[in-house]
This record gives C-alpha cells, sequence and structure tokens, in this order.
C-alpha cells in the first residue's frame, strides 16, 4: 500500500518439517523462507550421553540442510537454525517413537519420576559463522495410571515424539512441575535460538513492527 515502508529481511532456513518448531518460530514473529529437514539416522553412538547426542544432531542437521541450500540460489546469504532434542532418564536415551510398545515403556519409565529434556540448537550465519548451544530442562511426570497411559496411547500423540510424548498436547496434564525451558521441550527453546540469531546479527525483532 502507498505510504508502508518495506522492511528488508533477511532469509531464514528451518532445517526440520517439525510442525512444532514452525510454530514456535512463528510465536516468535519469524518465518522461514524454506524448511528442509535431513533424513538422518538418530540412533546414539555407542556410549554417547544424552546431552552430545542432541548436539551432534543438531550440528548434523544443520550441514545436511546447508548442502541442500548451496544448490538454491534463492537461499544465498540466508540464515539457517537446526535442533534437535532428546529426552533420557538417567544416561538412558529414550526413543523417538513409531510404535505404541515403545511409546507405553516410555510412558510407564516416566511415570512419577523426573527425566532431562536436552535440545541441541544450531544457528548458521550467511558467512558460515557458526554458534551451538544445549538447553536442559528437568521435567517431573506424576505417577500415571494404566487408564492414562493406555487412552493416552489410543490418542497417537506420542507418534515421532521423544520420549513417546508431546509437552503442549494432552501429555501437558502429566506434568507436576518444569526446571528449565518449556519451549525447549517442546523442541526450540526461543530465547536461546533468539540469542544466537543475534550473535549473528539477525534483526528478529524488526519484524515485531507493526503486527496488530
Amino acid at each position: 500500500m502507498k505510504g508502508e515502508t518495506k522492511t528488508w529481511r533477511p532469509k531464514l532456513i528451518l532445517a526440520s518439517a517439525s510442525p512444532r518448531r514452525l510454530e514456535l518460530l512463528h510465536q516468535a514473529g519469524l518465518e522461514p523462507d524454506a524448511l528442509l529437514p535431513a533424513d538422518l539416522d538418530e540412533a546414539p553412538q555407542k556410549g554417547e550421553l544424552p546431552r552430545l547426542l542432541a548436539s551432534r544432531l543438531a550440528m548434523e542437521k544443520a550441514q545436511a540442510a546447508l548442502k541442500v541450500a548451496t544448490t538454491r540460489p534463492e537461499l544465498s546469504g540466508a540464515y539457517l537454525i537446526a535442533a534437535d532434542t532428546v529426552v533420557s532418564v538417567g544416561r538412558r536415551i529414550l526413543p523417538k517413537c513409531e510404535v505404541i510398545n515403545e511409546a507405553a515403556q516410555c510412558l510407564r519409565l516416566l511415570s512419577g519420576r523426573a527425566h532431562r529434556v536436552y535440545t541441541g540448537v544450531v544457528v548458521v550465519g550467511p558467512k558460515g559463522a557458526t554458534r551451538r548451544r544445549v538447553v536442559e530442562t528437568r521435567v517431573r511426570f506424576k505417577r500415571l495410571s494404566g487408564d492414562e497411559i493406555e487412552s493416552y496411547l489410543a490418542s497417537g500423540e506420542w507418534r515421532g515424539k521423544a520420549g513417546g510424548y508431546a509437552v503442549q498436547g494432552l501429555a501437558g496434564t502429566f506434568v507436576q512441575k518444569i526446571v528449565g525451558s518449556y519451549s525447549s521441550v517442546v523442541g526450540l527453546p526461543l530465547y536461546e535460538t533468539l540469542s544466537l540469531l543475534a550473535g549473528e546479527g539477525y534483526p528478529a525483532h524488526v519484524f515485531w513492527l507493526n503486527r496488530v
């Protein structure tokens, strides 16, 4: 419209097809120009700790997305965000559940106890500079009844989720306490992600202007 000032917007790539991560970016006022998910083997290496797994997979996702981005001229000079979330009980890493028996085992293990959620975040700037961080959050579940577990399994929300649950959905009713970042448990710690972007000169807050 006449009289409007068009704000320059640097391009942004999200190295994920996760609807949850996309929604979190939208919450922060950001709209990726491309979604470039990576098809990786996410199995932990022998003896690999949960924190190191989250960091490694986030970096591998970033590297895979960058490889694709270099073949697309329209993404030249883009910023890139990659992330991976790992749920653990002690040193035991819980799977991203694809079958119902896996999810049932995870829920029974998590019932009535605390666990940790690690999300690794990598931001790559237009000149290739890389910043990374791992965010640790402690989550405590109430003791789950057999009916609650069976009903949650029937909902299907567990499918593809680390630890067999999605905190932003029905499983939010299982949570007694969270110490740390809620958005990290969902899949992308917003404070840390925007801090990493700002460190590379990405003007995220510019896009908050005139949103209403």
